[in-house]
Parts: C-alpha cells; structure tokens; sequence
C-alpha cells in the first residue's frame, strides 16, 4: 500500500523499469563527447562542398565575415542552451528544454521536429556519400557502381556501429576526424604561403562584401556548416559530470567550428583571389578545393584528401546516426514513440531500437531515390542535387526552427523559477540570438527554391519546408491528444531518466 500510494503522489511518473530505461553513465569524458559532436559538422564535406555552393550560388565574397557572425549568434545562443544543459539531463536535448520551459504540448512537437530534421541531415548525406564512393571506384578501380549501392552498404554499417558502446563510436569517429581537420589545415597553410596575384588580401572580412539581397539566404547555407555543436546534450545521461562536461564542449565546439570555418573559407579567397573566387566557384563546384590542392601540393595529397571526403561524410554519418537513435529512445521513454524504443541494448547500453529505426528510415530513403535515378553512374543529379540537397536544407531548417524555441525556453524556464534576476545576462544573450535565428529561418523559408536549386514557381519551395510545418503541427496534435487522454504521459514530457529515478527513490523508501 505504501508504494501504490508514492506512485499516486506522483501523477506524470511512470513505474521505474530498470537499467534498460537509461542510458550508461560515465562512459563519456571532455574528449570523447567533442569528439563524438564535432564529427557531425563534417568539416572537409564544409570546405569542398559547402562553401563554394555559397560563393557559386549567392555571389558574396565575404563568407569568411558570415562564419564569424554566425559563431557570434550561436555562441550567444549558447549561453542559455548550457545553463539549462546544468539542469536538464535527457538524451531528447532541444525537446526536453522546450518542454520544461514551454510545456509538454510544446515539447511533443519540438520532439517530432527534431527527429525528422536529424533524420533528413543523416540521410541527405548517403547521396553525396554515394556519388562520391562510385566516383571514386571508377577513378581508381575501373569500377562501374550505381551512387546507390555503396549509400545502402554504409547504411547498414553505420547501423551496425549503432549498436556498439559509444566509447568505440567515439573513437572511430576521433580517429577520422583528426585526420581530416589537419588535411584542411595543410590546405590552409600552403593557400598562405601560396597566394593568389592579390596576396593575403583581407578583403573577405570586409563589411561592405556583405551588402546584396543575398546576404540573409547564404547565412541560410552558412548555418548548416554549425549543425552538431548543439548535440552535446543529447549524450548528458552517458557523461559522469554532465553540468560541467556539456557547457564546456558546446562552447569549445561552435567557437572552434566558427575559427576554423572562417579561416579556412578566407584561405579559399587567398587561393584564387577574392576578385575570382566566385567565378572559380561557379566553374569548379565542389572539385574547388581538390583543384586548389592539385596545384598546391599535388595528386597524392589531392587522393588521400578525395578518401578523407569520404571517411569525413561516414563520420558525419555516424553521428546523427547516434543522435537519432538517442531522440528516438528519449521519445520512446516518455510516450511519444511505442515503448519498444525507450529501451536500450543490455549488452552495450546503446539505443538499439532507435538504431534500428534510424537505419530503416535510410534504406527506403535512398531506395526511393535509387528508383527515381535512370542515370546512377557519372550524374550527380539525383545523389547530390536532390537527396542531399533537399534533405539537408530540410535538416537544417528544422535545427533552426529548434534554436530559436530553445532560446525562447530558456526565457520563460528561469522566468518561472524566479531566477530571471540571477540569470538576467543569460535571457538577454538568449532574446537576441532567438531574434537572430528566427530571421534567419524566416529568410530559409522565403528562399528555399534558391537553397535547393528549384525555379521561382516550383513546388519544391513549399512542399520541402512544409515537412519541417507538417512536423511541428503533428507533434502539437499529439502533444494535445495526449493532454487529454494520457495525462500522466504528457507530464512525463521532458522528464526523460529523473521520471524513472525518482519512482524508483519512492519505491525504495517506502
């Protein structure tokens, strides 16, 4: 009678299941988890993808100056998103803060969103990672192999690795990426010591490179270059001092990111010259950078950075993998996926069934788009410029969309805590970055056709961030339906494993 009646003191508190129902803690330390999140950003698929896309496409010189704005708005961001990682443990991150500050209803829909966004970002990849795999086996095998084919082998190997303890994630994707980084770096240095006709012209950091109509729409491109500091807190529960931990690798994450962003896309000027760099852009593509190398410091280094871009995207892969896997078993654990989720493995303490979903999800992706290509070698039209296009611009979308709730979470969750005057430096560095992100996804939305190579009057420009509004609107529905239905559920909301410990303490003192 004694527990019956703790269990009914505390309505929204479902019974504690066991060590299935939490992620392993203290398996994580400061490198391992900046590791583990750095890995996301894919810093070489940045630097030969991203960024001569943006010269290309929006014309601006100045994407340098663009690099150090957005780490500035993402560090302020920052600041409030790691104040409420010391109180908030839970593998959903951007859903259980907006669920603590804005209510269950709200998290509900912040959950959805957040796992079709990282969805989209992980499985976008699989078509650059294809393209470039077949391209590569053509080159130096003599090998004809449909983009698909190599997409769908990583898909069940980065799968398979899902399973596995994160320790060992941590280090395959440590190893890659270390390896990657000082590959750019090279690059940097011998762009330095080996200016264009302009020399090290700083022109790019100028502000007047920054005036046009396309400045708001290249932050659009810029921004997804940052997506993975903001999954430090996703690993919270598998970390032994998370409230110190997690600030501390957000913060070394999005300024390292933002420095080594700016200085390597300000070395691609110096390379060619800001006066040429957007025509080089225009001409070369994402073969920019590999050019650029080729003359700098020769074919072998171009070859072993050409397998980098590959083990760089597998990386990147890895990651949201994980991230995914860990939103899917957050969600799982709360009520708002079947409660098969919401378990992890009893071997490894990984998110098993997420893992499961995750792979799922990209297998009929990408055989979705197989079947859809009539041309799967030599032509990057549907790999690149349709699933990894599409599907990243959706990701980010939605990351933003997350941001920006987060920030306003921040706000009203010490406002309700009366602590709005002890953190008042916090909420106003919060405000402004949300204003900041909601421009910028306001600017992603207008502009959409533009992101993803559409024609003014396609219905790609509503159809593919409609995903992202169909997300929040579905979520809000079940957020809603669960109110009413499963009170105890939608209070368990944002909870995430102190649901759990909590009704286990009861049980024990009772």
């Amino acid at each position: 009678m004694a527990t019956e009646s703790s269990s009914k003191s505390r309505p929204g508190i479902s019974t504690f299941k066991g060590q299935d129902r939490a992620l392993r803690a203290g398996r994580l330390g400061t490198g391992g988890l900046l590791l583990s999140v750095l890995a996301a950003t894919a810093p070489l698929m940045v630097v030969a993808g991203v960024m001569p896309t943006t010269f290309a496409v929006m014309g601006i010189v100045g994407q340098p100056l663009l690099f150090v704005i957005l780490g500035v708005v993402l560090v302020l961001f920052s600041v409030g998103y790691a104040e409420m990682s010391r109180h908030v443990h839970n593998a959903g991150a951007f859903y259980a803060y907006i669920s603590r500050g804005l209510g269950g209803t709200a998290g509900a829909s912040a959950a959805l969103v957040a796992l079709v966004a990282y969805n989209a970002l992980q499985v976008g990849i699989y078509g650059i990672f294809g393209f470039e795999v077949s391209s590569l086996l053509a080159t130096y095998a003599d090998l004809s192999v449909a983009w698909w084919i190599p997409a769908l082998v990583a898909a069940l190997v980065v799968g398979a690795l899902g399973w596995l303890k994160i320790d060992v994630n941590a280090r395959v994707l440590g190893v890659l990426l270390i390896i990657e980084v000082a590959l750019v770096v090279t690059f940097d240095i011998a762009a330095v010591a080996d200016p264009a006709a302009q020399g090290l012209s700083l022109h790019a950091f100028n502000p007047d490179t920054l005036s046009g109509a396309g400045v708001a729409t290249a932050l659009c491109f810029c921004i997804a270059a940052f997506t993975g500091f903001e999954q430090a807190p996703v690993y919270a529960e598998e970390t032994s001092r998370p409230h110190i931990l997690v600030p501390r690798v957000m913060f070394l994450a999005v300024s390292g990111v933002a420095v080594f962003f700016a200085l390597s896309s300000w070395a691609l000027t110096v390379a060619t010259g800001p006066s040429a760099i957007v025509a080089e852009s225009q001409k070369q593509s994402a073969g920019l950078l590999f050019g650029l190398t080729e003359s700098r410091l020769g074919g072998t280094f171009t070859d072993v950075l050409h397998f980098l871009f590959v083990t760089g995207m597998f990386a990147a892969l890895l990651s949201f993998h994980n991230v995914v896997a860990r939103y899917a078993f957050a969600m799982g654990r709360e009520g708002l996926l079947p409660a098969a989720f919401g378990r992890t493995n009893s071997a490894s303490g990984a998110p098993g069934t997420g893992s499961l979903l995750q792979t799922a999800v990209s297998v009929v992706v990408v055989a979705v788009f197989a079947i859809a290509d009539d041309k799967p070698t030599g032509d990057p039209t549907v790999p690149v410029l349709h699933l990894f296009t599409w599907f990243g611009n959706i990701g980010s979308l939605g990351v933003i969309v997350l941001m920006a709730a987060a920030s306003a979470s921040v706000v009203v969750f010490f406002v309700r805590r009366g602590a709005a005057g002890a953190q008042a430096w916090r909420l106003v560095t919060s405000v402004v970055a949300g204003i900041a992100l909601l421009v910028i996804a306001v600017y992603t939305v207008k502009d959409f056709d533009v992101l993803v190579g559409a024609g003014p009057g396609s219905s790609l420009s509503w159809v593919l961030p409609g995903i992202i509004g169909l997300a929040v609107l579905v979520g809000l529905a079940q957020g809603l339906l669960l109110r009413a239905r499963r009170p105890e559920a939608h209070a368990r909301i944002g909870l995430g494993n102190e649901a759990f410990q909590l009704e286990k303490a009861a049980g024990e003192t009772s």
